[in-house]
């Protein structure tokens, strides 16, 4: 069997609702449909990455909180999906409390790191979801990460803070992970009918030439639906417009990805 090593793919962005975490589940169910061992790291408190491919917070010690404290290793704390090859190692609400009970570590920002070591022989992608800020979860998962996947919203705010999170990205390149790189910014909720929607998106590509995907994701109810079932778009409604468009991405990304 050839030996694999896992390529980390953080994705990250501090503004909310930007479909970062709807791309991190359909991205990774996409990557394990295709053959691709996936395992998907949901490092926001609020889990919604985990019960997006239908893993629910329970009150067993199974969970990425339990790896920050030492109480338990990560290949022990892996939960299986329902899709073949796609694993996800979930999140706590717990995690709220990391960014105080680390703070006193010498290497609190390589914590994720350490954990997620012994995993890269395991899979082909280690997908990790950041929550929604620059605080310490999401330094520890850029400090982890081979490149960073940037989601932006096509409306009228899209580029407000993403020079905050390109310049923290460069602080972890230089203090911390030289080998980090921008992935590629991600359009979502495109609407082509409206003109706001062409004018932000040519003033990103305007900005980031080749490092914006040529694949959109367009605003699709059915997207919206389905982290309300636990179910990934390509188990809930792999017709519709969202799955086509995550479908294009993972042709796109495995293309691209060096």
């Amino acid at each position: 069997m050839k030996k694999i090593k896992a390529k980390v793919v953080a994705l990250a962005n501090q503004k909310g609702g930007v479909g970062k975490t709807t791309t991190a589940i359909n991205l990774s169910a996409v990557l394990a449909a295709k053959g691709k061992r996936v395992l998907l790291v949901d490092s926001d408190p609020q889990g919604n990455a985990s019960s997006g491919v239908g893993v629910f917070q329970t009150s067993d010690d199974r969970n990425i909180y339990q790896c920050y404290m030492n109480n338990a290793d990560a290949v022990d704390c892996i939960v299986e999906t329902r899709l073949k090859n796609l694993s996800v190692l979930p999140a706590s609400i717990d995690l709220v409390g990391v960014e105080v009970e680390l703070i006193s570590l010498k290497n609190r920002e390589k914590q994720l790191k350490t954990i997620l070591r012994p995993l890269h022989d395991r899979y082909h992608y280690i997908i990790i979801d950041c929550p929604p800020s620059l605080g310490l979860l999401t330094l520890n998962s850029l400090t982890a990460a081979d490149s960073v996947l940037i989601p932006l919203q096509c409306e009228y705010f899209a580029l407000e803070g993403l020079a905050q999170l390109i310049n923290t990205i460069r602080g972890v390149k230089k203090r911390l992970n030289p080998g980090l790189y921008i992935e590629g910014l991600l359009m979502t909720m495109y609407d082509r009918r409206n003109r706001l929607t062409h004018q932000v998106a040519s003033e990103i590509k305007n900005h980031f030439n080749d490092q914006v995907y040529k694949t959109v994701i367009p605003r699709n109810v059915r997207l919206s639906e389905s982290p309300s079932h636990g179910k990934t778009i390509i188990e809930y409604d792999r017709s519709c417009a969202g799955a086509k468009a995550y479908t294009k991405l993972g042709n796109e990304f495995i293309r691209r990805s060096r």
